[in-house]
C-alpha cells in the first residue's frame, strides 16, 4: 500500500511544499467548513464511513492531500491517476489492482483521479460499475464546476464538496509552521521573518499554499544564515515590487473591499481613490474590471442594466488600446457604476431560487410546460393547454402558471423603486392585476 509519508522517506532533495504536506487533519489548513470539528470530511476520516466524492476547488488548496489523508486513515491502498495523462488502459489497470487486493486480502482501495473533468463521457462512465460495487472508493478532483463538466451519472454516485481558496491568514499559519518545524521545515536554517514579511508572502501566494511555501523556500536560499530578511530579498523572491502585495502595511484585499463598498455606496470619489491605490500597488487593472462586472450584476442589477455593458466595454477598451487609455475606461466605468441607481433584487432572487432548489424536492415540470417532440409525448399530454403568449391579449397569458404546482405562489424577484426597476415593478404589478382578473373570471365562469 502507498504510504502517506513516502515522499518524506525517499532520500534526496524534497521541495519544502512536499515535506510540509499535512500528515493529519490538524495540519490541514483553509477548509474548516469541511474538516473542522463535526464537519463532513472530518467525520469521514474519523469514523471510516465513506462514500465516493468529488473535490472541487482551485489549484493548491489541498485536494490531493486530503485524498491521501483519508486513504491513510482507512489503511487503504492509494492509487492516483491524472486525467491529463491517463486513459481507459490506465483505468482498467487501476480496477484490476483494486480487485486483486479485494479478493486476496479483503483490502480497500482509494482511487484518486486528478483533473477528472478532462476525461470524456465514456471514460467517466468506465468508473460507474466499480463505484457501485465498492471495488474502490472514488475521489475525483477538479478545478471546474462539476455541474457543467462531469456526467450526471457520475455526479449521482459521488457527492460534491467545494474547497475554498485559503485566506492569507490560512497561508500565513502554514508558513509559520514551516519556519518552526525542525524535522521537515526550515527551523534549522535560522530563517526568521517579521509578521509583516509573512503577511506579504501570504498575500503574494494568491490563495495557493504550495506557492507560498515555494516563496519561503526560495527566500531561505537567498538569505545567509543569521542574516536579516530585507526588502530587496522580498523583491527578488516575488519578482516585482513588494508594494504590489503590501503598501504601508495595508492589506490588498482590504483595498478591494473598500473599492467595492465605495461603488456600492455611491461614492465615485471613494471608488477612484481605492482604484488608484490598487493600481499604484501593482494590481492588474483587469482584476478591477472583473470586480466591476460583479458589482454591475450584484449591486446595480436591473436598476440600470447598462452598467453591465459599460463594464464590458471598459474591459474591451483596455484589451484593445492598453493600460494608458484602458485604465481611464475602467475608471469611467467605476464612476458610472458608483453614480448608478442600486438594486440587489436580482442577486437576492437568484440566491433564494438556488437555495430552494438545493433544499426542496425535484418537482416535476408541469405537464402543460413540457416539451412534446414525439407522438408518444403528445399522447401523454405534454404541452396540452399551453397558452402561447404572443396569441394572447397584450402578449400575456393572464393566469398562466410557470412554476411547479406546489410552489406556484412563490415570488423571487421583487424590484426596487430605484432606476429602471421602478418601471419593471410597475409592469409586474400590472401583470399581477391581469392574473387576478383572470382568476376572478375563471371563478365566475364555473
Amino acid at each position: 500500500m502507498d504510504d502517506l509519508f513516502a515522499d518524506q522517506q525517499v532520500g534526496g532533495y524534497q521541495p519544502l511544499a512536499a515535506r510540509m504536506r499535512p500528515v493529519n487533519l490538524d495540519e490541514y489548513s483553509g477548509q474548516s467548513h469541511l474538516v473542522g470539528e463535526g464537519r463532513p470530511l472530518r467525520r469521514m476520516v474519523e469514523t471510516g464511513h465513506c462514500h465516493s466524492f468529488i473535490l472541487w476547488g482551485p489549484p493548491g488548496v489541498g485536494k490531493t492531500t486530503f485524498a491521501q489523508l483519508l486513504s491513510h486513515a482507512l489503511d487503504a491502498q492509494f492509487i492516483e491517476m491524472s486525467a491529463v495523462m491517463s486513459g481507459v488502459k490506465e483505468i482498467r489497470a487501476a480496477v484490476e489492482q483494486a480487485q486483486q487486493l479485494r479478493m486476496m486480502k479483503g483490502g480497500q482501495t482509494v482511487l484518486f483521479v486528478d483533473e477528472v473533468h478532462r476525461f470524456n463521457k465514456s471514460q467517466q462512465d468506465a468508473f460507474l460499475p466499480y463505484i457501485e460495487d465498492g471495488t474502490f472508493l472514488f475521489i475525483g478532483a477538479t478545478t471546474e464546476n462539476p455541474a457543467f463538466e462531469l456526467n450526471s451519472a457520475l455526479l449521482s454516485r459521488a457527492r460534491v464538496y467545494r474547497l475554498k481558496t485559503p485566506t492569507p491568514d490560512d497561508i500565513k499559519q502554514v508558513l509559520q509552521r514551516a519556519l518552526s518545524d525542525a524535522s521537515k521545515g526550515l527551523a534549522d536554517t535560522g530563517l526568521t521573518l517579521s509578521d509583516n514579511d509573512l503577511s506579504i508572502l501570504s498575500q503574494a501566494a494568491d490563495g495557493d499554499i504550495r506557492r507560498g511555501l515555494n516563496f519561503l523556500e526560495i527566500l531561505s536560499d537567498l538569505v545567509e544564515p543569521g542574516a536579516t530578511v530585507t526588502h530587496d530579498h522580498l523583491e527578488d523572491v516575488l519578482g516585482g515590487s513588494v508594494r504590489r502585495y503590501d503598501r504601508g502595511g495595508d492589506i490588498f484585499y482590504d483595498q478591494i473591499s473598500a473599492f467595492h463598498k465605495s461603488v456600492r455606496g455611491s461614492s465615485p470619489d471613494g471608488a477612484l481613490y481605492w482604484m488608484a491605490r490598487m493600481l499604484d500597488g501593482g494590481c492588474d487593472p483587469l482584476y478591477i474590471a472583473r470586480r466591476l462586472l460583479a458589482i454591475a450584476s450584484e449591486d446595480i442589477g436591473n436598476a440600470d442594466p447598462r452598467a453591465l455593458q459599460v463594464g464590458l466595454n471598459a474591459w474591451d477598451v483596455f484589451e484593445r488600446v492598453g493600460p494608458g487609455e484602458g485604465n481611464r475606461a475602467i475608471a469611467q466605468a467605476a464612476v458610472y457604476m458608483a453614480c448608478a441607481p442600486k438594486s440587489n433584487a436580482v442577486y437576492m432572487a437568484f440566491n433564494q431560487a438556488m437555495a430552494d432548489v438545493a433544499s426542496q424536492p425535484s418537482y416535476e415540470v408541469p405537464v402543460h410546460l413540457r416539451n412534446a417532440p414525439t407522438s408518444l409525448a403528445k399522447s401523454m399530454g405534454h404541452g396540452d393547454e399551453y397558452r402561447y403568449a404572443h396569441n394572447e391579449e397584450n402578449a400575456y397569458a393572464a393566469g398562466e402558471n410557470y412554476l411547479p404546482e406546489l410552489i406556484s405562489s412563490v415570488r423571487y424577484y421583487r424590484p426596487t423603486e430605484r432606476g429602471l426597476e421602478k418601471k419593471i415593478g410597475d409592469k409586474l404589478s400590472w401583470l399581477s392585476e391581469l392574473d387576478a382578473q383572470s382568476l376572478i373570471k375563471r371563478y365566475l365562469d364555473t
